[in-house]
């Protein structure tokens, strides 16, 4: 069971498991000694990075729901009798795989957060007919972009951290995907899972539990980095809002995963009010509770809501699936009224954060910005000396399996907001610093 867990792909030649070091404790060491791991402190969570010391970035986001998954791992390792027959190497929870798996299950996001995003797939599905999307380019990035010492490409995980990160096993390409792994990498991905013997469909526990654990940071962090910022204001004229209720309301209406919810089961408008108007009321007692300090309430808030969520997590059976499946779970069965209100939570910050019209004014010229870079490389004859001669390097050497649309997608969601808004301001503002700068 270790052996098929710890199994290299990348290294299946000449790979050997380590005496001196668990193998997954290697992964995570590859993994924070990556540059593309450092460059996360460089890309968007909510609000620009550079915005302010406060605020969190990709990085500490990262860092934050590693922290949470492993911390819950190993209290279901305890709790959860069954986790040490390991009958399946999918029904298992090792504490480091879950920490691998979250601290780079953001490594493919491209510099402005999910708008950069939507700009590279706009682009390269119009005229290309190719998919960019952040969960398919972490393996990208892991399979074959990242660099280390004796590998050709990737950093070469075990197959548990690379099933563990793979919470859509999905080929993207397949018609009406929205997300998954791209072709390049699903062949690999796709073997693994056979080995393993995995159900169509369904990921790891360990991959399920990082899923979670971020969608609890999404719920949590980003509400109090918007109380920080002042966009959601911690009164009963804001939470009472028509106009913020019926945002979320849409929001929830809107989002293509909304039949994991049950909203057919609830008034979804009565539901909304009643969570906003008890996190409002829960504010107001931890608010006298720190003798009025909001810095000291806003950390509680956080840290009630984390341990909240956190402490429910457990294992159930997934009949449907013939698998077991992590989620919230009340006396033996998913707590549908928690993951309803965590989602509700994570609207809530959609709609102040991600559509106050100062973020979209942000958002706006960072569309730009990407599409200018884009037009700038995508005519390879021009593009080619106008990009790092590293890159062009690497892409020469493999060109076979690398196409140059896809090439310059890799180089432009590689960059860290600064860096893009460098590269843009050389390309087209008047003067930017000396030519002598470092890239």
């Amino acid at each position: 069971m270790n052996n098929i867990r710890k199994y290299r792909p990348g290294e299946a030649g000449s790979s050997k498991l380590s005496e001196e070091r668990d193998e997954f404790e290697r992964d995570y060491a590859r993994l924070i000694q990556s540059p593309t791991f450092r460059r996360l402190q460089g890309k968007s969570q909510v609000f620009g990075a550079g915005s302010g010391d406060y605020y969190r970035t990709r990085l500490t986001h990262s860092l934050e729901v590693a922290q949470i998954a492993r911390e819950v791992a190993k209290r279901l390792e305890r709790t959860n009798p069954f986790l040490s027959k390991r009958e399946h190497p999918g029904l298992i929870i090792d504490p480091t795989v879950v920490e691998c798996a979250s601290i780079a299950h953001d490594f493919g996001h491209p510099p402005f957060g999910h708008k950069g995003e939507e700009v590279l797939n706009h682009i390269l599905m119009r005229d290309h007919g190719l998919k960019y999307e952040g969960n398919a380019q972490n393996f990208r990035i892991l399979m074959f972009l990242e660099k280390r010492a004796g590998s050709e490409s990737g950093l070469d995980l075990t197959a548990a951290v690379l099933l563990g990160i793979n919470k859509y096993p999905f080929l993207i390409e397949e018609e009406g995907r929205l997300k998954g792994v791209y072709a390049s990498e699903w062949e690999i991905i796709r073997d693994l899972r056979s080995q393993w013997n995995m159900p169509e469909g369904c990921s790891t526990l360990e991959a399920q539990l990082m899923d979670l654990c971020d969608d609890i940071a999404y719920s949590t962090h980003d509400i109090e980095d918007g109380i920080r910022a002042g966009k959601i204001q911690m009164n009963a004229t804001f939470f009472e809002d028509q106009r913020l209720i019926r945002h979320v309301v849409m929001e929830i209406l809107n989002d293509p995963n909304k039949h994991k919810f049950g909203w057919e089961q609830v008034n979804i408008e009565q539901m909304v009010r009643q969570v906003l108007s008890d996190y409002l009321e829960q504010w107001e007692q931890i608010f006298s509770e720190c003798n009025g300090e909001e810095s000291r309430t806003r950390r509680e808030m956080k840290a009630r809501w984390v341990s909240s969520f956190a402490s429910s997590l457990d294992i159930i059976d997934d009949p449907d699936r013939d698998w077991k499946k992590v989620a919230l779970v009340k006396d033996g069965a998913e707590d549908m009224s928690l993951l309803r209100t965590m989602e509700i939570l994570k609207k809530l910050a959609w709609v102040t954060l991600i559509k106050d019209f100062r973020v979209l004014r942000l958002q706006k010229r960072s569309e730009i910005i990407v599409e200018r870079l884009w037009d700038s490389f995508i005519d390879k004859e021009k593009g080619q000396w106008i990009m790092p001669p590293d890159w062009i390097d690497s892409y020469e050497r493999r060109n076979g399996n690398w196409s140059w649309p896809r090439f310059v997608a890799d180089y432009i969601s590689g960059m860290t907001d600064a860096y893009a808004e460098k590269v843009y301001a050389e390309l087209f503002a008047s003067k930017s610093g000396s030519i002598y700068e470092m890239d």
